[in-house]
C-alpha cells in the first residue's frame, strides 16, 4: 500500500464518499498504518469538523468500520478516538437536519453498545452530546425535515448492502457476484505513480466472526500452560496425606493438638483443590473457546480456500488467452516476408550527381 502522510490523509478523506467500497478502502489503508493512529484521529477530526454537513456521516461510518475491524490488532483506535467521539458527535448532532439520519447514528451508537467498542459510560456520553444538540435544535423550532426519496434510495446503499429483486436474477450469477464482492481488490498508488494491486480474500461467514492466526496461535498458547498440564501442582495432589480425605482415620485422632494439626492440613488441601479445580474449570471454558474459534477459522479457511480456486481459474483463463495470443502473434511474424532473402543490393554503385543531370 501507499506509505503514510498527513497529505496523503487529507487527500483521502477529501476524496471519500458514501459508498461502501469507498469507505472500507480508506479503512483497510488507515488500519494497515495503524501505528500512525495519534496523526489519524488527528486529522480525522480536523477535516471532519471542516466537512458538509452532508458528508459528515459518511466521516462517522469510516470510524465505526475502522474501530469495528482494528479491535483483533489493537485498541489503538478505539483507545484514540474515544475522547474525540463526544464533541465530534456533539457536532454531528447540529448537522442532523433529517430523521432517517438521527437513526442512522442510533443505531451506530447501538452497535457500539451490543459489541462492547466502548463501555457504557462513553455510550452515554455519546448519547448525551447527540441528543443536546438535537434537543436544542428542535426546541428552537427546527423539527427533523423528511428527506426525499431520491435522497432515502442513494443513502441506502451505505446502510443496507441488499439489492432488489434478487428472486427474478439467475441464482448462479447471484452465486458468482456474491463470490468475486467478497474479493476486495484494492488499487493504490505510490509517490512514484507506479501502480499497486492488492487483492484481499474476505471470508462472510453468516453468523461467526473468524479469529486472525495470532489470536488462535495465542489461544493455543495458553492452553499450553493450563491446568491439566500443570505436573507440580497434581504432584501436590497425590502427596496429600490420606487423613485430609479419608473421615475413618479421624477416629485415631487422641488430643487437641493432633486435631488442629489435621485441621490445617484439611484447610491446605481444600484450599489447593478449590483452586487446582477453578483453574481446571476455566481450562474447560477456554478449551470450548478455543474448539469454537477452530471451527470458524477451519470454516473461514475452506471458504477463502473457495475464492482463491476460483480467482486461480480466472487467471488461468486469463493466462490462456494470454497463450493463445502469443501464438497468434508468433504465426503472423513468421508470415511477414523476410528482408533477409531479398537480394543484396548494397554492392551495386549509386549513380553521381552528375550521371543524374549528364545530358545527352
Amino acid at each position: 500500500m501507499s506509505g503514510f502522510s498527513d497529505a496523503a490523509l487529507e487527500k483521502k478523506l477529501a476524496e471519500l464518499n458514501n459508498s461502501q467500497q469507498s469507505i472500507q478502502t480508506l479503512s483497510l489503508w488507515l488500519i494497515h498504518h495503524r501505528k500512525h493512529h495519534a496523526s489519524i484521529v488527528k486529522i480525522w477530526l480536523k477535516e471532519f469538523t471542516k466537512a458538509k454537513d452532508s458528508r459528515k456521516l459518511t466521516f462517522i461510518y469510516l470510524v465505526n468500520d475502522v474501530i469495528q475491524n482494528s479491535r483483533k490488532k489493537g485498541p489503538e483506535f478505539r483507545d484514540q478516538f474515544g475522547p474525540i467521539l463526544a464533541p465530534a458527535l456533539k457536532l454531528m448532532g447540529q448537522a442532523v437536519n433529517d430523521e432517517n439520519t438521527q437513526k442512522r447514528l442510533e443505531r451506530i451508537l447501538n452497535i457500539w453498545g451490543d459489541r462492547n467498542m466502548f463501555d457504557s459510560k462513553q455510550i452515554a456520553e455519546f448519547r448525551k452530546s447527540l441528543e443536546s444538540c438535537l434537543k436544542r435544535r428542535f426546541d428552537n423550532g427546527e423539527p427533523p425535515v423528511k428527506i426525499s426519496r431520491r435522497d432515502r434510495s442513494e443513502s441506502r446503499e451505505m446502510s443496507e448492502n441488499v439489492k432488489e429483486n434478487k428472486e427474478q436474477e439467475d441464482p448462479v450469477k447471484i452465486k458468482k457476484e456474491r463470490r468475486k464482492s467478497e474479493c476486495n481488490e484494492v488499487i493504490q498508488f505510490d509517490k512514484e505513480g507506479k501502480k499497486e494491486v492488492h487483492i484481499t480474500l474476505s471470508p462472510k461467514l453468516p453468523a461467526n466472526d473468524a479469529p486472525e492466526p495470532e489470536e488462535l496461535i495465542k489461544a493455543l498458547q495458553i492452553l499450553e500452560n493450563a491446568a491439566s498440564s500443570d505436573g507440580v501442582v497434581r504432584k501436590k495432589i497425590t502427596e496429600l496425606p490420606a487423613e485430609v480425605s479419608d473421615v475413618s482415620l479421624l477416629s485415631k485422632i487422641s488430643d487437641q493438638a493432633q486435631a488442629e494439626a489435621l485441621t490445617g492440613k484439611v484447610n491446605e488441601a481444600v484450599e489447593l483443590l478449590n483452586d487446582y479445580n477453578g483453574r481446571l474449570l476455566k481450562e474447560m471454558e477456554d478449551r470450548k473457546s478455543v474448539t469454537k474459534m477452530l471451527h470458524d477459522f477451519t470454516a473461514a479457511q475452506k471458504e477463502l480456500l473457495v475464492q482463491a480456486e476460483e480467482r486461480l481459474q480466472e487467471y488461468k483463463e486469463k493466462l490462456s488467452k494470454v497463450y493463445q495470443v502469443r501464438e497468434e502473434l508468433r504465426s503472423h511474424v513468421s508470415s511477414l516476408p523476410d528482408f533477409s532473402q531479398l537480394p543484396d543490393v548494397s554492392a551495386v554503385p549509386l549513380p553521381s550527381a552528375g550521371d543524374l543531370f549528364s545530358l545527352r
